[in-house]
């Protein structure tokens, strides 16, 4: 589960990198808290924090409950996989959010399979008693 935690935590970085970009985003655009609007640009790195928010909270406990029902290896591996698309979707968005279809195929995608394996191995276990 080490692995999972340590991505888990990469994820939470990444996170960060991108609500720090935000902050830099709203000085370089002259967007004043608490607005959330007012320039195109700015408005695409905000996208992105708000879109890697919405899928972190599905992914960290479906990231645990997956290492711990079905197999830490391959959750951190889906995890990394994640981490990944995540990067690719921030930058191909913030250039030109028509092209951001990779970044959010190899971000959602194993977030689709970790729940998917949380589920089926959570109800394994609960019907042996696990």
């Amino acid at each position: 589960m080490a692995l999972v935690n340590l991505i888990v935590a990469l994820a939470l970085l990444e996170y960060l990198a991108f609500v720090t970009a935000v902050g830099i985003a709203r000085e370089r655009y002259n967007v004043t808290a608490p607005a959330t609007s007012g320039n195109e640009v700015f408005e695409r790195y905000f996208r992105v924090q708000m879109n890697t928010l919405e899928l972190l909270i599905v992914f960290v406990p479906a990231m645990w409950m997956f290492g711990f029902y079905v197999n830490a290896h391959a959750a951190a591996g889906l995890g990394a996989i994640y981490v990944i698309g995540r990067g690719v979707y921030f930058f191909s968005y913030v250039k030109d959010p028509k092209k951001r279809s990779l970044g959010f195929g190899l971000s959602a995608a194993p977030v689709v399979a970790l729940v998917l394996g949380a589920l089926v191995g959570t109800a394994v276990a609960a019907i042996h008693g696990l």
